[in-house]
């Protein structure tokens, strides 16, 4: 039996490539403090409707997370008993929705027991560089697995897209020690995170590069602050500016967009796509 559930996790990345279309993922946080929705959803009955919404909405997959990352510091950590105790009354119910779940954690403790209870996907801010256990965590379950570039701090003066292919790698050497399959992994150049903002978008403009790996691309673009300094605005007024950005990022390569805004992105999208055919 566990043999079977392993494997239909593992074809759980394959069955949404199969879409062939780029690929929505919803994002909720389970926090008193996201940059972007901090606290609005950390009662559960709050974060299920919030799930329900975005399933109805379109998105393919949805992404939990119970400790904020987020980029631009001010985040409080949690420590593991907490963080899963945010998410234990209400992964089952986002779980039982039926859209495959990741679990958006950089400690191999609360991947283990979302994995164990549902989540489909690992999503790791540290791209498997934090937690040691984490690639034996992700290897003993058979699930796809999310690595993402990350940095302490921002550096202006580096050549960042050098340091997110040199990061990545990294992460698929430790993967491949782990016994992670190489076609279970997702990479994310990680938008925002140690990145200024003028990097952010030299990023994006050349997420391209990225595709040398030969293997699928994540962006999580959504209201992320280097669209203020292009427009200046709030985070929930950076709807535009994400949408923009994940139709570019699209455009160049990415297969699948982390998107607090899921039915303006889904439109945008197959909006974008149906033009696409239409000058076919």
């Amino acid at each position: 039996m566990a043999s079977t559930v392993r494997s239909q996790r593992g074809d759980v990345l394959a069955g949404l490539l199969a879409k062939r279309r780029a690929l929505v993922m919803g994002v909720l946080n389970v926090t008193p403090d996201s940059f972007s929705d901090g606290g609005r959803f950390l009662e559960p009955r709050a974060a299920i409707a919030q799930a329900q919404r975005m399933a109805s909405a379109g998105a393919d997959l949805l992404d939990i997370g119970a400790e904020s990352t987020r980029p631009y510091g001010g985040m409080k950590p949690v420590d593991a008993r907490e963080e899963q105790a945010r998410l234990s009354d209400i992964l089952p119910a986002v779980v039982a929705l039926g859209l495959p779940v990741s679990i958006d954690t950089m400690k191999a403790k609360v991947a283990a027991w979302a994995l164990d209870n549902g989540a489909a996907i690992a999503n790791d801010v540290w791209g498997l560089q934090r937690d040691p256990d984490m690639g034996r965590v992700v290897a003993e379950r058979g699930v796809p697995v999310i690595v993402m570039h990350n940095r302490e701090t921002a550096d202006p003066a580096i050549d960042i897209m050098a340091d997110i292919r040199e990061f990545l790698q990294r992460s698929l050497d430790i993967a491949a020690r782990a016994g992670i399959a190489r076609d279970a992994i997702i990479i994310d150049p990680g938008i925002g995170f140690g990145k200024t903002p003028q990097q952010s978008i030299e990023v994006l403009a050349r997420l391209d590069r990225l595709r040398t790996f030969g293997l699928p691309i994540l962006v999580g673009a959504s209201r992320k602050r280097f669209i203020s300094t292009v427009v200046p605005s709030e985070p929930g007024e950076r709807i535009g500016g994400s949408i923009a950005s994940h139709l570019i990022a699209v455009q160049k390569g990415a297969a699948i967009v982390r998107t607090h805004d899921v039915a303006e992105t889904v439109q945008a999208l197959r909006v974008a796509d149906a033009i696409g055919a239409a000058a076919e």
